[in-house]
């Protein structure tokens, strides 16, 4: 995903913020290698976006190359190619809330429209990827990366509820900005529908070629960022991301193979949805984990998987979780010198 500057200073997420020291691993940046850290060619007004597959894939790859690279100038033992810069990570747990907003059920088995309930009410392919991710050799890549006090984040995700959300509900190719899309959030606080909880990521899925950002599928597949709302009436911070339906754009925002569960929207939703939520995790604010391009964990390893299986059903996959196959992309492993994985350990 490209990077862009922080908008808001002081949000009000749980977690502790500490100078960190140089260690056998280095987790500042080194200065002969903070040049581009300054620069962020790759802007985006939306947040932090996961770019289309192609392009997403080769920075993908010229990261990795350059992690190599940058390996020989500072040394095996003085970083993994990826700093942390200062800000909060969720280091005690990632909470999502779903928002379904669309005037059907996009999902297969997905809630009702204009319902609300637990995550363990939602029976979507989606819903069971969120319900399982906490506590798989998948996500515990993140527990590589560490909060200030070099705490590690832990390997538990909470899939807390939905909210499928049909009140003006858009279809089509809508474009929707993102303060249209905080707006909805905030009427959600205010009539009940949602809970606010500052570790909690609210993703928001639309259907169809719904434009979350403008930008869906011509520049991006998803984005995560954050913004305020008011609680009562105190202003709060809340992390977003963008999740528009994938499916809308096969080879371009989907890998283009065979579905592992037979189901093409969600099965293509979860690797997107995968990569936003680890990238919330290590990087809230946009101002905790990334390379000295911008590049969060995720983006390292975006649309690259490593081995891959045919499924029973001739389905491709990499990865399971639960008891569930999926086709999900790697994820940067802060450890050793880097390098992309499936699972740690």
């Amino acid at each position: 995903m490209n990077r862009i500057f922080p908008r808001l200073l002081g949000a009000a997420v749980v977690v502790t913020i500490a100078a960190c020291s140089d260690s056998t691993t280095r987790t500042t940046e080194p200065v002969v290698l903070q040049p581009l850290a300054s620069r962020y060619p790759e802007l985006n007004d939306n947040g932090h976006i996961m770019k289309l597959k192609n392009e997403g894939k080769k920075d993908a790859e010229d990261a990795q190359e350059e992690a190599k690279n940058d390996a020989k100038v500072r040394g095996n033992t003085q970083g993994t190619g990826i700093y942390y810069h200062g800000g909060p990570v969720l280091q005690t747990g990632t909470n999502v809330v779903a928002i379904y907003w669309s005037p059907t059920t996009i999902y297969t088995n997905g809630p009702t429209p204009g319902s609300v309930g637990s995550g363990s009410q939602d029976h979507s392919l989606v819903g069971y990827f969120l319900s399982n991710l906490g506590g798989s050799s998948y996500f515990n890549i993140n527990s590589t990366y560490t909060d200030g006090s070099g705490n590690p984040i832990a390997n538990v995700v909470n899939y807390n509820g939905f909210w499928a959300n049909n009140t003006n509900a858009p279809t089509g190719t809508t474009k929707i900005s993102d303060t249209q899309m905080i707006a909805m959030l905030q009427s959600g606080f205010d009539n009940g529908a949602l809970t606010y909880d500052a570790s909690t990521i609210y993703a928001i899925f639309t259907s169809g070629k719904v434009n979350l950002g403008g930008g869906f599928g011509s520049s991006y597949c998803a984005y995560h960022s954050y913004a305020t709302v008011t609680i009562g009436t105190v202003s709060r911070t809340i992390l977003y991301a963008a999740m528009p339906y994938d499916q809308a754009y096969p080879g371009i925002c989907t890998e283009g193979t065979a579905a592992p569960n037979g189901d093409a929207g969600a099965d293509s939703e979860v690797n997107t949805l995968a990569h936003e939520v680890e990238e919330s995790t290590t990087d809230p604010l946009l101002n905790a984990w990334y390379d000295r391009r911008g590049y969060e964990n995720a983006d390292k390893c975006a649309w690259t998987w490593g081995t891959t299986y045919t499924t029973s059903s001739g389905g491709v996959a990499n990865i399971k979780i639960g008891s569930k196959d999926f086709l999900v992309q790697r994820n940067w492993l802060n450890v050793g010198s880097g390098g992309c994985a499936k699972a740690y350990p």
